[in-house]
């Protein structure tokens, strides 16, 4: 999803790791690249919604958008991460990682997510839903985002591992990010059913106290 950085946004909080990153300042270099990244996935969408997931190629996309099949590839390495990945994961990743050392990676993933869900919400609402839906009505993306080899469950267990000071995930650690990734997809497909009625913050909290519970309220 773009990360279109509001006008008014209000300053960062101390210790808000996500909005603080989402402010920063970018270099003309960084720009560009956000620029193009954008401007590839709002002609993508266009196009999906003209003609259908399935009948849109990368060439077509990267045609739209003015790039070469080759610079799609360097900013999406397949059409599905077009969809299933965002400019937000190095903020994610960074949140994760500002939480207190002491605390538990399921609680420090439980707040920084659901955070980052209510900015996105905010500021990012109608790409989220169609990201969603997407995801929720091609079966490339449904199966995808169960993958082991899914964006979020690589994100986990980077994660997992910076903060462990290893540079190999343990087993343990791959049970973990395994699980967290798919609970979190689990999140996406009540939400994109429910056709975003629901609000997704509160959606993603209560699919990590679940967690937390240890199912114990089941």
């Amino acid at each position: 999803m773009s990360t279109t950085r509001p006008a008014t946004a209000p300053p960062a909080g101390p210790g808000d790791p996500i909005q603080a990153m989402l402010e920063a300042p970018l270099s003309l270099r960084e720009r560009k690249k956000l620029k193009t990244r954008q401007t590839i996935r709002r002609e993508a969408y266009r196009l999906i919604a003209e003609q259908g997931y399935e009948n849109t190629t990368v060439d077509q996309i990267a045609a739209a958008a003015e790039v070469s099949p080759s610079t799609f590839f360097r900013y999406f390495a397949t059409k599905e991460d077009l969809v299933l990945t965002d400019e937000y994961d190095p903020a994610m990743i960074e949140a994760l990682l500002a939480r207190p050392s002491d605390e538990s990676f399921l609680r420090s993933c439980r707040e920084a997510l659901t955070e980052l869900v209510r900015h996105l919400l905010e500021h990012d609402r109608e790409e989220l839903v169609v990201r969603m839906r997407l995801i929720k009505d091609v079966p490339a993306l449904r199966s995808r985002i169960f993958d082991a080899t899914s964006p979020p469950q690589r994100l986990y267990l980077a994660v997992l591992t910076r903060r462990a000071g290893v540079q190999e995930p343990t087993f343990a650690m791959r049970i973990t990010a395994a699980a967290l990734a798919a609970a979190t997809a689990e999140a996406v497909l009540q939400w994109a059913e429910a056709g975003g009625a629901e609000d997704f913050a509160d959606l993603i909290d209560r699919t990590f106290a679940i967690l937390e519970d240890g199912f114990t309220s089941l």
